[in-house]
């Protein structure tokens, strides 16, 4: 069990410091190809790390399964290629921090924020709360919430270009202004969602769970035609 103490974590001294470029920016690991300064393949497994902040922090290939981050805060911190099974990341904030490819499997997200973060292709099981969730100018292109419970969730003007929304539990979402272009909604629950201004594929519409659902005249137009009808 590593030590709570801020910063600290398994093989401190071993962890290679940043050496500056000629422009004054890190530069890259040969080897490795990640970027100089970065925890690479850590073992944070059962780590007790609540709340502390880190700030442009990098880890490539870390294991947190059952670590506690309950109330971390990030600023600026990267993560690629992380696990964070059944990790407890409960009212935790993040700022400006990439979790690029993670998994995230049974993982405690209860009132988890994420403002100006990417999340790009990271892959969601079974995480309860999700719905908890608060999500501000995020790109969470190529992600999956497949299955996940995000009703009444503001996901407005969010990015999820060609995410995996399949049998997803959108009802009463806030999609307004979204990008969904390429997603996959089969089977995804929009029931009552609000999807005016979105865009999006019309004809993966076909396959969701459309009940109630709130779109803008366009959208309409669009989902008609890719019904087969001729609107004049």
């Amino acid at each position: 069990m590593h030590s709570p103490e801020s910063g600290s974590g398994p093989a401190d001294s071993a962890r290679i410091d940043p050496a500056p470029g000629p422009d004054g920016d890190s530069v890259i690991d040969r080897e490795t190809g990640s970027e100089a300064g970065a925890e690479i393949g850590e073992n944070y497994r059962d780590a007790v790390l609540s709340g502390q902040r880190w700030e442009g922090r990098r880890f490539v290939r870390c294991d947190f399964t059952d670590a506690d981050l309950r109330e971390l805060t990030t600023a600026g911190c990267t993560f690629d290629h992380c696990d964070f099974t059944r990790t407890d990341l409960g009212e935790s904030a993040h700022r400006s921090t990439a979790f690029r490819t993670c998994t995230f499997d049974r993982t405690m997200l209860g009132n988890v924020s994420w403002a100006g973060c990417s999340l790009l292709g990271s892959v969601f099981v079974d995480c309860g709360l999700l719905r908890t969730i608060t999500l501000s100018d995020c790109d969470l292109t190529l992600v999956s919430l497949a299955g996940g419970v995000l009703r009444g969730t503001n996901l407005s003007g969010m990015r999820l270009r060609e995410a995996n929304l399949t049998g997803t539990d959108l009802r009463s979402a806030n999609l307004r202004e979204a990008d969904l272009t390429g997603a996959t909604l089969s089977g995804t629950r929009l029931t009552d969602a609000d999807l005016r201004g979105a865009r999006l594929d019309t004809r993966a519409l076909t396959a969701a769970d459309l009940t109630g659902t709130h779109v803008d005249v366009d959208i309409a137009v669009r989902y008609a035609a890719a019904h087969g009808l001729i609107v004049h």
